[in-house]
């Protein structure tokens, strides 16, 4: 009987996980080891943050679904791996540290055959002094964020029925920060509120980015096709903001918080301020921190992970000048080389290199987002590593059938600019490939007749149908693998 660990519960592992246990039955071991209790449907926190939606809607339990599918599943954080096992394990084994019950604070060592690292970001909230909820703004990075999102968004809007002006803050709060996605579909979503209630001429919504340009979305922007048109990201970006009556600050570095106040360095090497009465920032994203020993103990973290906290996979990592970077480099199979039997999904994955050139400002500082890893390109990954373990194990397989890398892989992107049947609106975006391929795509870098934008009622419904499509995957629902990731 073979073994598969699952580290993470988020889109990347859920998905293995359900596609590992389908795939090897009751013959097979799957395990999951996640600290969190419940599964949510992240791209719909940004309705939470609005209060069109609550908590619930976009979260389950996730023992219910784990004991349905026969997955052991342990509430509990992982601290180390052992790939090379040790004196009294023979085979690779996770250290992990249980979170509530009976257990809470003692640890346990979980042997692997397989190890699947899908641990997601750290939400690096603490590289930005006085960033986030425990600061001074807001986040909708997970459900109990974006509830409290909601409930200081209210506190704004009341003020505003009183007849106080205030100032909306809402963008990268870090210069390396990534999700710039989430971050402007809530600037939309905040504006349309405001509207709803007739408050515009009370309201200066601002948002505030790490890109070069907009719609760079941590992509090296994109050209799209619109209404027949080629049309270049910042384009179709900035004509969104200035639709909804946002004005935008572009080539800023947030580096402090402070209460009404959001201290940010320009490309420029300039130091300025922006007050605000209501901020939400995306702050950066770090690796989950797990630490990696050698079977007499000694520290090699390195030969797992890069500095920055993220999995080391089957990528070309040499240092090259952004120029020379290929669509290549990307990995396929996400299988650490120095260790076989483990994998990264998801945005446990260290990239090769970054899409968006790399910039610093004029002291040094370095300002550009990071390559974006989540939703379906997560969802893609997990699949395709449950995929290959499972004929490992099941057929005695040596080389990896399945492959996925975003230099070849398409994704969509659906941003909400409002709530409602009749009066929700969205920007829809394709992108073929995630990662542009210059050598094959020379004049535009991607697949231009794949890669379209369009802004309309349309969308949003697509929105809509898609949160519970993929709630009903997650839940393990009849025909769920039928389903798209």
């Amino acid at each position: 009987m073979a073994k598969v660990v699952v580290l993470g519960a988020g889109v990347s592992g859920h998905t293995a996980v359900a596609f590992l246990k389908k795939k090897l039955g009751k013959k097979h071991e799957v395990v999951m080891i996640s600290p969190n209790s419940y599964y949510q449907w992240v791209p719909s926190n940004i309705w939470v943050g609005i209060g069109q939606m609550t908590v619930d809607q976009v979260r389950f339990k996730l023992d219910k679904v784990y004991k349905k599918w026969s997955v052991i599943y342990k509430q509990a954080k992982a601290i180390s791996i052992n790939p090379e096992g040790n004196s009294e394990i023979s085979k690779g084994f996770v250290t992990v540290e249980y979170v509530v019950g009976d257990k809470q604070g003692q640890q346990e060592k979980v042997d692997y055959d397989y190890l699947v690292n899908a641990t997601g970001p750290k939400l690096n909230f603490e590289a930005t002094p006085g960033l986030g909820p425990k600061g001074h703004t807001v986040s909708v990075c997970a459900y109990d964020h974006a509830a409290h999102a909601w409930e200081e968004l209210q506190k704004s809007l009341a003020l505003m029925e009183q007849g106080k002006h205030q100032t909306f803050l809402i963008g990268t709060g870090h210069a390396m920060a990534t999700c710039q996605g989430a971050a402007f579909e809530y600037a939309l979503n905040v504006a349309f509120e405001v509207k709803k209630r007739k408050l515009e001429h009370l309201a200066d919504i601002i948002w505030i980015t790490n890109e070069y340009e907009l719609g760079d979305f941590g992509m090296g922007g994109a050209f799209v096709k619109r209404g027949g048109y080629v049309t270049p990201t910042k384009v179709f970006a900035e004509s969104i903001l200035a639709e909804y009556g946002i004005r935008w600050i572009k080539r800023a570095g947030v580096n402090k918080i402070e209460k009404g106040i959001a201290h940010f360095e320009t490309l420029a090497g300039e130091y300025k301020t922006q007050e605000f009465d209501f901020a939400m920032l995306i702050p950066g994203f770090a690796g989950a921190g797990i630490k990696a020993f050698g079977k007499d103990g000694n520290d090699i973290t390195e030969k797992l992970f890069k500095p920055n906290g993220f999995m080391t996979v089957d990528a070309d990592y040499t240092p090259k000048d952004f120029e020379d970077w290929s669509a290549k480099d990307w990995p396929e199979t996400y299988q650490n080389p120095e260790y076989k039997n483990i994998y990264a999904a998801g945005i446990a994955f260290a990239p090769p290199h970054s899409m968006s050139k790399p910039m610093k400002t004029a002291n040094g500082t370095p300002m550009f987002p990071a390559p974006p890893r989540t939703g379906m390109p997560s969802g893609v990954i997990g699949k395709v590593i449950a995929q290959n373990i499972a004929n490992f194990i099941k057929n005695g397989a040596t080389e990896h059938k399945h492959k996925a890398s975003m230099s070849r892989m398409a994704a969509a992107c659906i941003v909400s600019a409002g709530y409602g049947i009749r009066h929700g609106k969205a920007a829809t975006m394709t992108v073929s490939p995630i990662v542009p391929d210059w050598d094959k795509y020379p004049e535009w870098g991607r697949d231009i007749n794949a890669t379209v934008g369009e802004v309309g009622l349309a969308g949003h419904w697509i929105k809509l149908l898609l949160h519970y499509m993929f709630l009903h995957k997650a839940k393990g629902y009849p025909f769920w693998w039928l389903l798209p990731e």
